[in-house]
């Protein structure tokens, strides 16, 4: 039996889908200042760039979301707060996405490219860290979400 879905954890889930939004969206202009950035494709980048591109235009599917969770709209002082969560987490998820392409590179550089040489020790070991890195990742996004959810406590003007 499936867990019974309740307002509250759609609600959670919508605000999760508006972060991941938030890092696409920001993803896009991350990648258009890679790809032309002096120097793109260096040997020793881990394909992210030099930092986070924060962008805090809705992406359609946010917009929708936006709706959704604040169908009333927000205050100035609660869409600074929005805009507050949304830069967080682009630049908290790219420092995981970043500790996710190092963790990768390490294990790479240690036993070599090919995953299907690498010992079930080393393979072991390699999943673990990325099943922690993923964990540490669903439940920050998970506290981000749930910040997100609090603007809307704030009273209206």
């Amino acid at each position: 039996m499936g867990a019974q879905s309740t307002p509250e954890a759609d609600r959670l889930a919508q605000a999760t889908e508006f972060l991941r939004e938030a890092v696409f969206r920001s993803r896009m202009g991350q990648a258009g200042r890679s790809l032309f950035a002096a120097g793109a494709g260096v040997k020793g980048q881990c394909g992210l760039g030099d930092e986070a591109v924060v962008v805090l235009d809705l992406s359609p599917r946010a917009q929708e979301l936006s709706q959704s969770l604040w169908p009333e709209g927000l205050q100035p002082e609660a869409l600074g707060q929005v805009d507050e969560v949304m830069r967080e987490w682009v630049e908290r998820q790219d420092a995981l996405d970043r500790d996710r392409n190092h963790h990768l590179k390490r294990v790479r550089l240690a036993h070599g490219m090919d995953r299907n040489g690498w010992s079930p020790e080393v393979l072991s070991a390699f999943e673990a860290g990325l099943e922690e890195l993923h964990r540490i990742e669903d439940e920050e996004r998970a506290q981000a979400a749930t910040r997100l959810l609090r603007v809307t406590e704030l009273p209206k003007a």
